[in-house]
């Protein structure tokens, strides 16, 4: 096994696990909502997929590079992966404007994440750096592509955006502890 790079690995370690736990919850989310959207909300079913593909792209990469340092995944993954597939499958019942609302939520907390993961890590750990960096662009355009689903105004979507973000900074909170 290769050694890990020179820096603060422990803290890099500790954020890719909760990265990787999050990807997981991310391709639950997905699957679970292209389970019902085919009822639900049929136009979104490309862009449903298109999305869980790079999610499982994501999770691989922080797979592969917690393997290379010999490190377990986080505590966290099959709280994510339940709440994941929970949170899809509400929200892909509930239609279009659910599920546009529950990725613009998700995807803006998880980019904040990754800017102050990025803003850590750049001096002290350069593979965890290098590997946040790398999912940044397509997680944004999640954020922009479903936020064209959105109302214009709506109390419900207000509320659930409101919710989801709430909860996926509760989520990593509590992997970033475990």
């Amino acid at each position: 096994m290769l050694s890990p790079p020179r820096g603060d690995t422990e803290a890099g370690s500790r954020m890719l696990k909760v990265d990787h736990a999050g990807e997981h919850g991310a391709v639950q989310i997905y699957a679970a909502q292209l389970m019902v959207a085919r009822w639900t909300a049929p136009q979104l079913l490309p862009l449903l997929r298109e999305f869980q593909a790079h999610e499982t792209g994501h999770r691989a990469r922080f797979e592969a590079e917690l393997r290379r340092r010999g490190v377990r995944r986080c505590r966290s993954f099959l709280l994510c992966a339940a709440g994941g597939w929970v949170l899809g499958l509400i929200t892909g019942l509930c239609g279009r404007s659910a599920i546009a609302a529950t990725t613009v939520a998700v995807e803006r907390v998880v980019l904040r994440h990754l800017e102050h993961q990025m803003a850590v890590l750049r001096n002290v750990d350069s593979a965890a750096y290098e590997a946040v960096a790398a999912i940044v662009a397509e997680e944004q355009a999640h954020h922009d592509e479903l936020a064209r689903y959105l109302p214009r105004s709506g109390f419900w979507t207000a509320g659930l955006e409101l919710v989801v973000g709430a909860s996926t900074e509760a989520v990593i909170w509590l992997g970033m502890r475990l």
